[in-house]
């Protein structure tokens, strides 16, 4: 998961608000957007995120199939910091809003977006910075170093939008400009020959104005118009971060003099993508049913994740709903999560297959169903009729929805959580899987996890390498690189001390030497 500073919502305040327009959705190719805005900044606004995207799409020269209806981020547009705050638990009190990455529901929460100056607020600039990592990690496998990751998002996160349907991209970045005139400065070899990262919070420093500064000038400097690009097939043929960079951009201290010079300009450089360049489908837009619009709440505060206590209120309220809309299909498939999330599994199955008999085409009633139907599995005594039943509603969810990432993920782990060998149509379902949700670092390790079981080690190294050097992978990163440094050990490693490899200490050789013997 991947969170984010940005700003959030009055509407979602636990006593309540006072009633606003009435909620929307707005449904394009990339984004679904729900907002209680009116209907022309909602179409305005998703007009703009479907442009950003096309404007990464040519920059980056990227070309990838949409993504599954249900694998498309979804964006909750709220009002009050209090309410974001709120959701987004605790340590909140700096966070603005905050996006979450996950195979078939990703999701944004943020604030009101004014859409209309055509200049990215900071609500926009948060949410523009974090699509460009959802972007980036769709488009490609390959890893890349933090600075690059990081100072990429930033660069096209500054976008604006001009009301001709123009898009500029790589505008200053405003918002860094304390960072780099005040706080410490962070010199050239700190971003592209970093350090062992040290355990413990990071403490603030200049890094994400830096690395904007560096990706800008990389991409705007007529002499080095070719550094970018050489680095990165550098990085991909194996070179270290110091040596790829060293090859690419010379000497370190030069390049810092001239950031320091470049950073002085009075003005900077940006790309103007004119209407003709960019490609905007369609854009649906269609008011929510009184039973979906009462439910919101429960549905965001869901999606979110909850804790026990939060799962036990929240399914009281849920029902409160329900109770006044019987016969919406929306709210019952709400339901339905409400009451998994809260522990009662009958009472998901049954108000999931409500919500399926009144709309067959009710995607969370499927999901939660499944969900439900699983944790039965766990402690069944027939296993093998319980985990069957329990691949039903992924099954038919494939067959309405063929790239959904979680039917292909919980048909592998109707075996693997029997303890049974995942058959190779199991374990290439799991790959489909990642390859169509390639941002969720979690999807992404069960898959390298098998891989190695199964012996496919360079396989599993392509699977380990975006989770490794993820900037925001956490423990997940920690774990990869162990992973990986006991592959390069032992390439027919089979995993069967992983739990050993991934819990020592960074330093430690977890009982192995070189040659895999102990």
């Amino acid at each position: 998961m991947r969170w984010i500073a940005l700003a959030m919502a009055g509407a979602l305040c636990l006593g309540g608000s006072p009633a606003r327009a009435e909620w929307m959705q707005a449904s394009s190719e990339h984004f679904v957007i729900y907002t209680d805005d009116n209907e022309r900044d909602l179409r305005r606004f998703s007009e703009q995120l479907e442009r950003y995207h096309s404007a990464l799409a040519f920059l980056t020269h990227s070309q990838f199939p949409p993504p599954s209806p249900s694998n498309r981020v979804t964006v909750y547009i709220v009002r009050s910091e209090a309410a974001v705050r709120d959701l987004y638990g605790q340590n909140a009190q700096y966070i603005g809003g905050f996006y979450i990455s996950r195979a078939g529901g990703s999701l944004a929460i943020i604030p009101h977006v004014n859409s209309g100056t055509g200049k990215a607020d900071f609500s926009m600039i948060v949410l523009l910075h974090e699509y460009a990592h959802h972007f980036m990690n769709s488009a490609s496998s390959r890893w890349m170093p933090r600075w690059l990751s990081e100072g990429g998002a930033e660069f096209f996160a500054t976008s604006s939008f001009e009301a001709d349907g123009t898009v500029l991209i790589g505008r200053a970045a405003q918002h860094r400009a304390g960072e780099l005139f005040f706080e410490e400065d962070m010199k050239v070899s700190a971003l592209l020959d970093p350090p062992p990262e040290k355990p413990g919070r990071r403490s603030y420093d200049a890094f994400y104005g830096k690395s904007w500064l560096l990706y800008h000038y990389l991409t705007f400097e007529p002499t080095r118009s070719e550094q970018l690009p050489n680095y990165l097939s550098l990085l991909a043929k194996g070179k270290s971060q110091r040596d790829a960079a060293l090859e690419a951009f010379g000497d370190f201290a030069k390049l810092d003099k001239e950031l320091d010079r470049y950073l002085m300009r009075r003005r900077m450089s940006a790309l103007r993508l004119t209407p003709d360049m960019l490609k905007v489908g369609p854009i649906e837009l269609r008011k929510l049913s009184p039973g979906e619009a009462a439910m919101m709440r429960v549905r965001i505060r869901s999606r979110r994740g909850v804790d026990e206590a939060q799962a036990k209120a929240l399914v009281v309220e849920a029902r409160a709903i329900a109770a006044r809309f019987p016969k919406d299909p929306e709210v019952l498939s709400a339901l339905a999560e409400a009451e998994f999330d809260a522990g009662n599994d009958k009472e998901a199955i049954a108000a999931a297959d409500k919500a399926l008999a009144l709309d067959p085409g009710q995607v969370n009633a499927y999901v939660q169903k499944g969900y439900a139907l699983f944790h039965m599995a766990e402690d069944a005594e027939d296993k093998a009729a319980a985990y069957k039943r329990a691949r039903a509603p992924f099954i038919a969810l494939n067959r309405r929805e063929n790239d959904h990432p979680l039917p292909l993920k919980y048909f592998y782990l109707s075996f693997a959580e029997q303890g049974l060998e995942p058959t190779p149509l199991a374990i290439d379902g799991l790959a489909r899987a990642v390859d169509v949700a390639r941002f969720d670092l979690e999807l992404r390790m069960m898959l390298a996890t098998t891989l190695i079981h199964a012996k496919r080690p360079k396989e599993a190294r392509f699977a380990l390498e975006p989770i490794a050097y993820n900037p925001h992978g956490g423990s997940l990163a920690d774990s990869a690189r162990k992973m990986l440094d006991r592959l390069d050990k032992q390439p027919g490693w089979d995993g069967s001390d992983m739990a050993e490899v991934v819990a020592a200490r960074d330093g430690e050789d977890s009982g192995q030497s070189d040659d895999g013997q102990p």
